[in-house]
């Protein structure tokens, strides 16, 4: 049953603006802050008493759980490129926003997280609820504050909407204690304020060095990370791409930065990467990164990463340079503006190469061509499998829906398998690898983007993390279409436990998951359960349609394993490819390490 709210919005007087509830509602009005996410308490009342007399200009919405809210802040971020903002009490229901904000920090995801706190005189007291959140994020936030009169909220809140958004983004925590919430100020709101400028403008002698090395080049590969979707850059790194006919891998984080249907894309690399996108990566004498960290899911052990070829590394970072691996040409700055400069000091080398016809090319096609046959042969072949539900997902779906993932198998498979040719359309957490975050974080993308369809392809361990967000959707009228990967088992963890311990399934099995369509049913949703290979696309099809959310739970075959697959430690060059075309097991692996004399 639905309590209607009966009272009407009022009119705030001159006087009230200057409490320091209505100072915060008011600043992030006037940010364009259109909707936050978060879950009431005792220390952040007065801002969402404030927040009650905003309908109309600022969208509330109650989360079940701060993690959901901090996710979903995460997923309105990521599609829309704003700030999401996440609201939470103090003491626990600041500390369940943590997980949020380490996996923002990780992503390089522009969130703001906004806590109560005790008050002022009551700090340092061990008091009700009281917890040290400025020492608590200092590690995973690019900044953060304690608000302590309500002189500094306007001025702190536009500081942090700038720090989350200006050079490479990420979260920012504010914490506010209850008496600067209730407290007047007569200090204006002001126009601006200042921040250290980020480096956004790259040196020309850097850019004149990576135009050189490149048209030197025989072998060369461009990776797409993050942050070319961050700086809204794909059609830079297209032009790039086209203009010298090089083949181009991304990132999982870069996943859509390039249309994965072009002839030049490779997909995504790295641990459970496609093969032929390793090849390259293994073979290439001149690798361009752009926006890209160089984590170890990309590179695996760094020697032999490095081996071989000179390293171009663009970032707007520059912690980020020789931090993972070395850069031989380092151009530091925005990359659009970077591959936009790029592109003109390559002229300026009065040099013109492509590679089109090259023996690279002609190889890396081979490759490509070898490893696309046999996915196909995986699609088609066996029961109901997550490949060839994944794929058939994708061939349903119109390249603008949205698809964001949780974090496992079906993860990898979604990499592999979902075809994505639009930036800001993919949405999965990288760094952090964060369980639960595919549901909240489809919430976020769907109110950041109403006029899209959002698909969240999870596991069924992944989406019990965060399921109880379903009563968000219903009650928020918020549709979007969980698709979940039902094997019974934690499946990555499964996979490792298989792959190099014997087979010894600890503390990974589910045997009593919940029926989801019986759930969905529970939050008076829709659901469809599916298992045989047959039903799929016509239970897809119905949730699609579906003017509400829709959970399609899919048994797939339950002890599947998603390959290839990079040993911890190990190189590119020992990548696991145990499925049955490859042939090429751990102790395949193992055996080759101990011919080379490595351990």
């Amino acid at each position: 049953m639905t309590y209607p709210i009966k009272q009407q919005s009022r009119r705030i007087s001159a006087e009230e603006k200057k409490i320091g509830k209505y100072i915060m509602t008011e600043t992030l009005v006037k940010l364009g802050v259109d909707t936050v996410f978060g879950i009431t308490g005792g220390a952040i009342i007065p801002f969402y008493d404030a927040i009650f007399d905003y309908r109309g200009k600022i969208r509330n919405i109650l989360m079940r759980h701060e993690q959901g809210a901090a996710h979903a802040a995460e997923g309105y971020a990521r599609v829309s490129g704003k700030p999401g903002i996440c609201i939470s009490t103090s003491g626990p229901g600041a500390c369940n926003l943590v997980t949020g904000i380490a996996d923002a920090y990780m992503d390089s995801t522009p969130i703001i997280g906004i806590s109560g706190q005790v008050s002022t005189f009551l700090l340092g007291n061990d008091a009700f609820q009281e917890t040290d959140m400025i020492g608590v994020t200092m590690p995973i936030t690019k900044h953060n504050f304690q608000i302590r009169t309500p002189d500094k909220i306007a001025e702190t809140l536009m500081k942090a909407y700038k720090i989350a958004t200006e050079g490479r983004p990420g979260p920012v925590f504010i914490d506010v204690p209850k008496d600067s919430q209730t407290k007047t100020s007569n200090k204006p709101i002001p126009k601006n304020v200042e921040i250290r400028k980020p480096i956004l403008e790259p040196s020309q002698e850097s850019l004149l060095s990576a135009a050189k090395l490149i048209m030197d080049a025989e072998r060369p590969l461009i990776i797409s990370g993050g942050g070319v979707i961050i700086s809204n850059a794909s059609n830079e790194v297209k032009m790039l791409a086209e203009t010298l006919q090089c083949p181009i891998a991304t990132t999982l984080m870069g996943k859509g930065s390039f249309p994965e249907t072009h002839p030049l894309s490779l997909g995504v690399l790295g641990m459970h990467g496609q093969e032929h996108a390793n090849y390259a990566v293994i073979n290439c004498d001149v690798l361009v990164a752009i926006g890209c960290r160089f984590s170890d899911r990309i590179t695996g052990e760094t020697k032999s990463f490095q081996e071989g070829k000179k390293i171009i590394h663009i970032d707007i970072d520059p912690a980020e340079i020789g931090k993972n691996v070395r850069a031989d040409v380092a151009v530091i700055g925005d990359a659009k503006r970077c591959l936009a400069g790029l592109a003109k000091a390559i002229i300026k080398t009065g040099r013109k190469r492509e590679f089109r016809h090259s023996e690279w090319n002609k190889k890396i096609r081979e490759k490509k061509k070898f490893v696309e046959s046999h996915h196909e042969r995986d699609i088609k072949s066996g029961g109901l499998r997550q490949p060839f539900a994944i794929r058939t997902i994708s061939e349903l779906i119109r390249q603008k829906d949205i698809v964001c993932t949780g974090v496992g198998q079906h993860q990898m498979f979604s990499q592999l398998y979902m075809e994505r040719t639009l930036p800001r359309t993919f949405i999965s957490s990288g760094g952090a690898g964060t369980m639960g975050f595919g549901f909240p974080a489809a919430i976020g993308a769907k109110v950041a983007k109403p006029s899209v369809e959002v698909i969240d392809i999870d596991g069924d361990g992944s989406f019990q993390m965060t399921a109880q967000e379903l009563a968000v959707c219903k009650e928020e009228n918020i549709k979007v279409i969980p698709v979940i990967m039902n094997n019974g088992y934690l499946g990555m963890v499964r996979q490792w436990l298989e792959t190099f311990h014997s087979k010894r399934y600890s503390a990974v099995h589910f045997s009593e998951n919940p029926s989801f369509e019986k759930m969905a049913e529970a939050f008076r949703l829709p659901g469809i359960t599916v298992t045989r290979k047959s039903e799929l696309a016509e239970a897809f099809k119905r949730a699609y349609k579906n003017d509400e959310t829709t959970i399609v739970d899919v048994l797939v075959e339950r002890e599947a394993s998603v390959w290839p697959m990079l040993p911890a430690g190990g190189t590119l060059k020992e990548i696991i490819k145990g499925n049955v075309v490859f042939r090429q097991t751990w102790e395949d692996v193992m055996k080759s390490r101990a011919q080379r004399g490595l351990k």
